[in-house]
């Protein structure tokens, strides 16, 4: 047992499915090396801007958020050129971008919402095929990483800023930094103001980090658990008849929780817009 232990660390198997790295794995087939750039310097910042195998994953999530969208135009143009009813695929797509648009985006944002509906779609279905992918065989999860989250929530962050900028003009946007309370005024509703800004700035922070750590938490730990109850089958397979139960028994809870993974993916990708929108609409109405 001791000897099994030594050969397999479950541990080392885990991080070696989830982390970044330069090589795609497809064992027992072989790996793809990914091509290695020089470093990029930018005074004292050193960049490297070679493809790993998230990169490559987040591509192809792009590419098939791109695909769907054009095949489910193309069906739907052609189906209403000769005056039928949406179907089959097609209608799936149209009924999910409506559901998007309609009860997340404009729902949250309010008047004026429609305008975002291209960026909170854009955002849904990236990171709803970047969950999936983890779960294909030999597939990675972009959205595992914290520096892919990061950037999303980053852009939202942006977004959120910017759009507001524009909508409330500099004296409201300043508004949200320094709050003004209603029967306050002169010095008082001055040193209020001072005083909350630190809060104010930081729950603009906060509000990000938190889009960032949800999505990345939460997919990182589905896979955590279905690899490590997959070590448990190759701990225990020297067990004999006993090793079989085993297997059994960890065979269904691995199905059971990658079902449940296809629940949390399109979750994950439904709250991530659904915040998006929530945060963009504070900021595009002053009250």
């Amino acid at each position: 047992m001791m000897l099994l232990q030594e050969k397999l660390n479950v541990g080392e198997m885990v991080l070696h499915h989830t982390a970044d790295a330069w090589t795609l794995d497809f064992y027992p087939l072989g790996k793809i090396h990914l091509p290695r750039f020089a470093d990029v310097h930018l005074g004292p910042v050193t960049l490297n801007l070679s493809p790993t195998k998230h990169v490559v994953f987040m591509v192809l999530a792009a590419v098939l958020v791109f695909l769907t969208m054009k095949l489910a135009g193309r069906s739907l143009a052609k189906q209403r050129a000769g005056e039928r009813a949406p179907m089959g695929f097609a209608n799936a797509i149209e009924g999910l971008v409506l559901f998007v648009r309609n009860d997340i985006c404009i729902a949250n944002i309010g008047h004026g919402g429609a305008r975002f509906a291209p960026l909170i779609l854009s955002l849904f279905f990236f990171i709803l095929y970047g969950n999936l992918l983890g779960l294909i065989p030999w597939g990675s999860s972009p959205t595992g990483n914290l520096a892919v989250t990061g950037a999303l929530a980053l852009l939202v962050l942006v977004t959120v800023e910017v759009a507001g900028f524009l909508k409330l003009g500099a004296k409201g946007y300043l508004g949200t930094i320094f709050p003004h309370f209603p029967g306050l005024t002169g010095v008082g509703a001055t040193v209020m103001a001072v005083a909350m800004s630190p809060i104010e700035l930081m729950s603009k922070l906060v509000k990000p980090f938190a889009l960032a750590v949800r999505l990345f938490g939460n997919m990182t730990a589905g896979h955590f658990v279905i690899l490590s109850l997959f070590g448990i089958v190759f701990l225990f397979g020297n067990l004999g008849a006993a090793s079989w139960g085993i297997g059994i028994v960890t065979a269904m809870l691995v199905t059971g929780i990658m079902l449940l993974e296809l629940i949390v993916a399109v979750l994950q990708a439904y709250v991530f817009a659904l915040l998006s929108s929530v945060f963009i609409g504070l900021m595009q109405h002053e009250h």
